[in-house]
């Protein structure tokens, strides 16, 4: 059975950082490229950021380049976002996904809130 654990979200101030973890069990973790996604309420859920299984290579939505980054561990089967420099547009629910044989697969979702 698939299993996420979503951790580090929570309340920070404009300029901020915050560290995202997903900690994964019930698949092979290193053989999947993993997601990260947010969700704002009313809205569609969007990437943020992607990072493969191979060569651990990555991409970013255009807002979030040079701010965010994702990585990941496959000794511990987790996958990270580093947020820094958060806006409040930032704000929103953050969750970790990934595909396997046209499946999606998802976490709960941490929240993110951007606010002096």
């Amino acid at each position: 059975q698939v299993q996420f654990v979503e951790s580090g979200g929570g309340l920070v101030q404009p300029g901020g950082s915050l560290r995202l973890s997903c900690t994964t069990s019930g698949f092979t973790f290193k053989t999947y490229a993993m997601n990260w996604y947010r969700q704002i309420p009313g809205k569609e859920r969007d990437v943020v950021a992607s990072i493969t299984s191979t060569d651990h290579s990555t991409q970013y939505v255009d807002s979030v380049k040079g701010r965010f980054t994702i990585s990941r561990d496959n000794a511990k089967n987790t996958v990270y976002l580093q947020m820094n420099a958060l806006k409040p547009e930032d704000t929103a629910v953050y969750y970790c996904n990934f595909i396997r044989a046209r499946a999606s697969y998802w976490g709960r979702g941490t929240q993110v809130t951007v606010s002096s």
